[in-house]
C-alpha cells in the first residue's frame, strides 16, 4: 500500500464501487491516506474536470469518496467502473474537532462529509434528513448507532425537517457539541438553533474550488478561504461570516445568491 502525498497528484485505480442511494455511489481505492475527519480531496477526471470531494470512508487499507450525480462531472463519475483511473490530490482543508456528548446532523449527500467523523466519535446522536427513503445513504453502516431519520415525504422516519429533531434533542439530551453538513439553508438553521441553545456548532461548507490550496480565491466566504480556513468552521467563525447562508461564487468568480449558485450547472 502506498500513502498519498498531498503535494504530488497521483493517478489511482478504482478498486470497487458501492451503490449508496439514488444516484449516489462511493468510489473506493486500495490506498491509504493521511487525513482527518472533514478534510477533502481534489478528484480529477481526465477530459472532464476536477472537483473537491469529502473523504467518506477511511481504513488502514482503503479510502473512498461518495458522489451524487448532479452536473457534468458527477454524472461522468457515475459511469465509471472498477479498474478505471482517477487523479487524486490532497487531503486538504481543516477538519472537525473531536468532542464528547455530540450530535451530528446531516442533510442529503452531506452525510458523506461527516461519516468519518461519526466513525471517530463516541456514540454520537446522528440526525439525518433527505428528500425520501431512496435518497438516504449509509443506513446499514450506522444501523447500530443512535440514528434518527427525517424525510420530506415521510417515507422513512419523521416526516419533516431534520432541524425539528435537532431542536427536540437539544431540549431533551445533554448535547454539548453539534456538527453539521448539508444544504446551506439547513446548516444556517442548525447554526441559529445552536446559538439559541448556547451549544457549540461546527459546519462543513461547500463552495466551488479550482485549486484546493488557497490560490484561486473562488471559494471565499467573506474573508475566509474555504479550502484552507475550512471547509469546517466553528460557531465563532460563522458569526463573523454574513455571506454564510446568503451567497457564493460561481466558476467565474462572480458572487451570486445561494439559489443561483446551486441552480448553475458545473
Amino acid at each position: 500500500m502506498n500513502c498519498i502525498n498531498k503535494n504530488a497528484p497521483r493517478i489511482l485505480k478504482i478498486s470497487k464501487i458501492v451503490n449508496e442511494g439514488l444516484g449516489q455511489k462511493s468510489i473506493f481505492f486500495n490506498e491509504t491516506i493521511d487525513s482527518k475527519p472533514g478534510q477533502f480531496i481534489m478528484v480529477y477526471l481526465p477530459g472532464v474536470d476536477e472537483k473537491p470531494m469529502a473523504i467518506s470512508y477511511k481504513t488502514r487499507k482503503e479510502f473512498a469518496f461518495t458522489s451524487q450525480a448532479v452536473g457534468k462531472f458527477t454524472k461522468a463519475i457515475e459511469k465509471l467502473k472498477p479498474g478505471d483511473k482517477l487523479g487524486i490530490r490532497g487531503p486538504y482543508g481543516k477538519g472537525f474537532s473531536l468532542k464528547k456528548n455530540a450530535c451530528v446532523i446531516a442533510g442529503g449527500v452531506g452525510m458523506s462529509s461527516v461519516s468519518t467523523l461519526i466513525d471517530k466519535l463516541k456514540n454520537p446522536l446522528i440526525i439525518y434528513g433527505a428528500r425520501s427513503k431512496n435518497h438516504l445513504i449509509y443506513l446499514k453502516r450506522y444501523k447500530k448507532n443512535n440514528l434518527e431519520i427525517a424525510t420530506d415525504d415521510g417515507s422513512s422516519g419523521f416526516k419533516g425537517f431534520n432541524t425539528v429533531l435537532l431542536e427536540k434533542a437539544l431540549k431533551e439530551k445533554k448535547i454539548k457539541q453539534v456538527y453539521t453538513c448539508g444544504p446551506e439553508v439547513m446548516m444556517e438553521k442548525v447554526f441559529n438553533i445552536c446559538k439559541k441553545n448556547k451549544v457549540e456548532c461546527e459546519a462543513s461548507l461547500e463552495r466551488y474550488m479550482s485549486c484546493g490550496f488557497g490560490v484561486c480565491g473562488k471559494c471565499m466566504v467573506d474573508d475566509q478561504i474555504v479550502c484552507v480556513d475550512g471547509p469546517v468552521f466553528t460557531s465563532k467563525q460563522l458569526l463573523k461570516m454574513p455571506e454564510f447562508g446568503n451567497s457564493a461564487r460561481l466558476k467565474s468568480g462572480r458572487k451570486v445568491s445561494l439559489q443561483e449558485y446551486h441552480a448553475t450547472p458545473t
